[in-house]
């Protein structure tokens, strides 16, 4: 079961999966993919959506409005690229060169199929490249594999660990 957050102050006792993502269309449809999911029932997240690179920067850093909270790191970050302000480029740069922040997981989920763009990903530290698919069905089978492997058979850092 997955569970949209309405806020990053909220209890939580599942780890979060953070989505920076500015496009709702994409946001929701990648959303709807995840409710339509057949993976064991052990596989509960809460996502954490942003809107831009600044405010997802500023939760990871625990700066601004953000600063007081003492809340798990998420345990991935899902993201797109081409953001407002601050892109996402510069947000995979920042969290892999933070300390504290390196180990979490980055996959970019973009429509961006240039090579440019795939390389600086990898080279600033992205863990996964994926083009976002065109249609509902392309988007349940990407989601249903990205899940599988990231959150199903790939062993992840303890969310609990890495608090501030």
């Amino acid at each position: 079961m997955q569970k949209l957050l309405n806020s990053p102050w909220e209890n939580l006792t599942d780890p979060v999966i953070a989505i920076i993502e500015d496009s709702d269309e994409d946001f929701y449809s990648f959303w709807r993919a995840t409710q339509k999911l057949n993976l064991l029932e052990r596989l509960t997240y809460n996502f954490l959506r942003f809107e831009d690179g600044d405010e997802a920067l500023e939760y990871l850093l625990r700066q601004g409005e953000y600063q007081d909270l003492n809340a798990a790191f998420p345990v991935a970050i899902l993201l797109d690229l081409n953001l407002p302000n601050t892109d996402g480029r510069e947000v995979i740069r920042t969290v892999k060169q933070t300390p504290i922040l390196q180990i979490i997981p980055i996959i970019v989920l973009t429509t961006s199929n240039s090579l440019q763009d795939i390389q600086t990903c990898y080279q600033y530290g992205a863990n996964c490249y994926m083009l976002k698919p065109m249609g509902v069905s392309e988007m349940q089978q990407t989601v249903q594999i990205l899940f599988q492997h990231w959150f199903q058979f790939t062993v992840l850092p303890s969310y609990g660990q890495f608090t501030t």
